[in-house]
């Protein structure tokens, strides 16, 4: 939809745009703010092993990046992107709070870990909720921003921009203060400031709607007022999500039986990608969709490897970082969001610069430059911890450079990704390849839990000594370093190959 020259704007852009930026705002302060302190909640209160934590967070990770798709499906054919939003920040507002019902921490008697169960099973009923909540929120907010703009609208992209910084400023800001406090006065209060964003986020969108220009209404209102059994539309689909929460609970609680599904799903997607691409595809068309999916399973490696800023790199940072009397180890989860503000419009005016001559990296080339940082990354660790203290503590600058590295190739890679996608895919398949990109981000967040468990470190629901788990980090991260630089170097030599099939 056109702006017309007597709507009202501010600072030049359709009003709705900054309801949205606020809402997106509050609504990463409370996912953010929940995500910093995940790992340290299950090693430090609920003393689940490394390995196990790992998991459990690699699983969460993973359905936050699988189930928008649903969501996204569901607002598309029948709630509209509205009613779906509002949903969905009231799931993630009971979910939110529902973290912040600590329960008792567990002890260790013997060789066993008791556990309060019936807070145990809150606390995954709340991860459920969160889990579906974003769901129905994630990708159909940033839809109706690209709505605010009609075609050709110069500010569409400067509107994007903000919409951008909105997200970052709230996982800035999140990450510092949950975390903060989490750590420092108790796990209810970093997991209720959460839910506070998250209420604020709600009344934002309810109180700002008017301001949308009749953006995201259902697109079906007839079929979505229908009763069967007395019960409209509308209302099954809410009491199907809530039971779905109940789907999403078991599995969280199953991460190996989950992990089956999801290979097992991601593999007959990715068949039937190649399947159509050879028998329905004119040859320019194939050579596209077969490049992209290449490229789609190239970047499993980078987001499995960035993923680790929120399970193994915080407990490196717990354990292995100096981090003076303040700042606490889900703090530094918070230097991503900054680079990000901090560096995304250099990036861009680059690639503009670049282009004016003629020299802008192709996207293969930008996907190897992305992966071989993610594993300089890592060697920044490696070589932090040659000059590591005698108790195991690695200077803080190196996990800074490391967090910086891991951003830089984030901006070379996450915005030419989706970009990528929306130009290479056959229209007929355009909306199920933006699935399969989100599905690839799900599949690398549960390979990166994964990875992380294969760092776990004996004894670590107690003490642990700063020199066995420096070790046991170096170790890992030099191999994952290693396997990184490698891939990136490999897709850099061949990416004029696969350039030129992208056509």
């Amino acid at each position: 939809m056109m702006q017309s020259p007597t709507q009202s704007t501010w600072l030049g852009h359709p009003p709705g745009l900054f309801v949205l930026f606020a809402t997106e705002m509050w609504e990463r302060f409370s996912y953010y703010g929940m995500r910093a302190l995940l790992i340290l909640y299950l090693t430090k209160h609920w003393l689940y092993a490394d390995g196990e934590a790992a998991m459990i967070y690699g699983s969460y990770a993973a359905m936050v990046y699988a189930v928008p798709v649903l969501g996204g499906m569901i607002a598309d054919r029948y709630l509209g992107l509205r009613k779906a939003i509002i949903f969905g920040a009231v799931l993630l507002v009971a979910g939110h709070l529902g973290m912040a019902y600590e329960g008792p921490p567990a002890v260790v008697i013997g060789e066993t870990v008791k556990r309060s169960v019936e807070h145990e099973q809150a606390f995954y009923l709340a991860l459920s909720f969160i889990i579906v909540g974003v769901g129905f929120l994630k990708a159909n907010i940033s839809t109706i921003v690209g709505g605010l703009y009609g075609e050709g609208d110069p500010r569409r992209d400067g509107g994007f921009t903000i919409f951008y910084m909105g997200i970052n400023l709230g996982a800035f800001v999140a990450t510092l203060l949950c975390a903060y406090l989490g750590e420092t006065y108790g796990w209810r209060y970093g997991f209720g400031l959460a839910g506070i964003g998250m209420v604020i986020g709600l009344l934002t969108f309810l109180l700002g709607s008017k301001y949308l220009a009749g953006l995201g209404l259902s697109p079906a209102p007839a079929a979505l007022a229908a009763r069967r059994f007395g019960i409209s539309l509308e209302h099954r689909i809410y009491v199907s999500a809530v039971l779905f929460v109940g789907v999403i609970w078991f599995a969280i609680q199953n991460t190996q039986e989950m992990g089956v599904v999801l290979i097992l799903f991601t593999s007959v997607i990715t068949a039937y990608v190649i399947w159509f691409s050879m028998t329905a595809c004119t040859s320019q068309e194939r050579d596209r969709m077969l490049s992209m999916l290449l490229l789609i399973f190239l970047s499993v490696v980078f987001w499995a490897l960035f993923e680790q800023a929120g399970s193994s790199l915080t407990l490196f940072t717990d354990r292995n970082v100096d981090r003076g009397d303040f700042l606490t180890a889900g703090m530094f989860g918070s230097l991503n969001s900054l680079f990000i503000i901090l560096f995304a419009p250099i990036v861009a005016l680059l690639w503009v610069m670049m282009a004016r001559v003629q020299r802008e990296p192709s996207t293969p080339m930008k996907f190897g430059v992305a992966i071989m940082l993610v594993g300089l990354g890592f060697y920044a660790l490696v070589l932090g911890a040659a000059y590591a203290g005698p108790n195991g503590q690695v200077a803080v600058v190196w996990l800074v450079l490391m967090y910086w590295l891991h951003t830089m190739g984030e901006l070379c890679l996450s915005p030419v990704g989706l970009s990528m996608v929306t130009k290479l895919s056959v229209q007929r398949v355009a909306a199920m390849m933006m699935g399969v990109w989100f599905l690839s981000s799900a599949f690398a967040a549960y390979v990166g839990g994964w990875i992380a468990s294969l760092m776990a470190i004996e004894g670590s629901g107690g003490d642990v000594s700063g020199t066995v788990s420096l070790a046991v980090y170096v170790a890992v991260f030099e191999k994952l370093g290693l396997l990184a630089i490698v891939i990136g170097i490999g897709l850099m030599l061949i990416a004029p190959m696969i350039a030129k099939r992208m056509h």
